[in-house]
């Protein structure tokens, strides 16, 4: 029986309702059977060994490089923002499910902290709409039912929200959400010589009317507030970029109604949105990763540092790229690009690579030069879940710079994992990305893309156990094949909120 004799017309139907094909669908339950090959890591990156650090000298000349090419037009903000709020208050569900809260001390702290959440106000709000007093609910420490205030629909509804729009944050016009936060930020460091602001969000497709219906409500307050023109837009994970899941003999998953089990592709997925838009340097940032304004400086500071970085090593590029297109190369000139590949860019050439004849040389300079262009700020290893930066020994036997997810590691492997344990840096999702070469045209992302970057998870789908398979994540697999430039940035600008006792800590204060 061949492979595509598993699937009937209905089947066939539904995938092709995916975007998808059967041939697509045959090669990703093969990956299942043969399994994630992982990466081999060589080293960790460290100072001075595949990390920068920029020098207070440098950090003015390469802001006024930043501003002088966003005044120009070419910034753009891009921010996954899909993820659920669901997530943050695991622990607050927890409590509404237990019924109560046993710890005394937990308790007593919480109540007394729930002041201090940016929300407050609007939980007093929705509590005496109810015909009750939130005051005298924090009195008599009713925590369910004021938990139950926050999180579900006849509340706030943050439990059903995307994290975008939960508030994160008091100001002085009133407490911000997330994505306002993002639109500030953006206008102090992406906004044009007219004062146009592009901001690209990722939501996903159940959030998309909500989150473009309150973008729509807060804009105009925030062009007359920033002097800005936010030029926004949204998209949504596209379907066909979802992977089938398996069962654990890696035949295809069906649910209790006997339809194929489709599952997002991970956040890889979004190489897709970043692909298709009309971006040319590119800032990506988390969405839960903001601060308060007083707080913006040092951020927006670094973000104009790794800016001006990028753009500093672009025009390296592009003149290089233009002679070596035009064959204008000589020896000694080839030596130059090979010096500044090897000592500013991390590129690495085969041991043999002197002995190959001078136009071979030449070519292959110039696919490794040509191509997208990414620095990202990695911030000292404190512990944070998440992958890092490492030297990582290629299959030519060369060595490239890559973020590395500790999935992707060789957990049977002592040396790996001995390895993995030395990383001194965390990837904090802190990037931006040059997407057009030396001739201003958009490259094609998806040629750039590990396929092979893909990982294998277990999943269950009402109480069925399953395999899941995730595309290659944006900023390592998806982007493998990009050239890769590393700056430490201060801790101070990563700021996460994964939990929501995370609103509490002194920079979200």
């Amino acid at each position: 029986m061949t492979k595509e004799a598993l699937f009937t017309q209905k089947d066939k139907d539904q995938i092709s309702s995916q975007g998808l094909s059967v041939e697509q669908i045959i090669e990703q339950i093969n990956i299942f059977k043969d399994g994630a090959l992982p990466l081999k890591l060589n080293r960790p990156c460290k100072i001075d060994d595949g990390i920068r650090v920029i020098t207070e000298e440098e950090e003015k000349i390469l802001a006024q490089l930043h501003d002088e090419e966003a005044l120009a037009g070419r910034m753009l903000k891009f921010v996954p923002a899909s993820g659920a709020a669901s997530r943050m208050f695991k622990d607050w569900y927890n409590i509404i499910d237990a019924g109560k809260l046993d710890d005394e001390r937990l308790k007593l702290e919480l109540l007394q902290n729930l002041k201090k959440f940016a929300f407050f106000n609007d939980l007093k709000e929705v509590v005496a709409k109810s015909g009750q007093n939130l005051d005298e609910l924090i009195e008599r420490s009713a925590i369910c039912n004021i938990l139950s205030h926050v999180l579900e629909r006849s509340g706030l509804n943050y439990g059903e929200l995307p994290k975008a729009l939960l508030k994160f944050h008091r100001s002085p016009g009133g407490s911000r959400a997330a994505i306002e936060e993002h639109l500030v930020e953006a206008a102090l460091y992406v906004k044009d010589a007219k004062g146009v602001c592009r901001i690209h969000f990722t939501v996903s497709a159940e959030h998309e009317k909500a989150v473009d219906e309150f973008l729509r409500g807060k804009i105009n307050y925030y062009e007359k507030f920033l002097k800005a023109s936010f030029d926004f837009s949204l998209s949504v994970q596209h379907a066909y970029t979802n992977t089938i899941a398996v069962d654990m003999a890696g035949e295809p998953f069906r649910d209790q109604d006997g339809l194929l089990v489709f599952r997002p592709g991970g956040h890889g997925a979004l190489l897709e949105n970043l692909d298709q838009l009309d971006g040319d340097i590119i800032f990506i940032k988390n969405i839960d990763n903001v601060v308060p304004d007083n707080l913006k400086a040092i951020t927006v500071l670094y973000k104009k540092i790794l800016g001006g970085y990028l753009i500093k090593l672009q025009r390296k590029i592009y003149s290089y790229a233009a002679k070596l297109a035009d064959g204008r190369v000589n020896e000694k000139e080839l030596t130059e690009i090979i010096d500044f590949c090897n000592r500013d860019l991390y590129i690495s050439f085969p041991l043999d690579f002197d002995c190959y004849p001078l136009n071979v040389r030449r070519e292959k300079v110039y696919q490794k030069l040509n191509r997208p262009l990414r620095v990202c700020g990695v911030v000292k290893n404190v512990g944070e879940p998440g992958g890092g930066p490492f030297w990582v020994e290629e299959d030519d036997g060369t060595l490239s710079v890559q973020i590395v997810e500790e999935i992707q590691v060789d957990s049977d492997s002592e040396q790996q994992r001995s390895l993995w344990n030395e990383a001194t840096h965390f990837n904090p999702v802190d990037l931006v990305c040059g997407v057009r070469d030396y001739k201003s045209q958009k490259f094609d992302l998806k040629k750039f893309v590990n396929r092979k970057a893909i990982s294998i998870t277990r999943k269950t789908e009402k109480g069925r156990e399953l395999k899941a398979l995730e595309l290659p994540g944006l900023w390592n697999g998806a982007m493998a094949d990009w050239n890769t430039v590393l700056v430490e940035v201060p801790l101070e600008t990563f700021n996460p909120v994964k939990t929501v006792y995370d609103l509490l800590r002194p920079q979200h204060q």
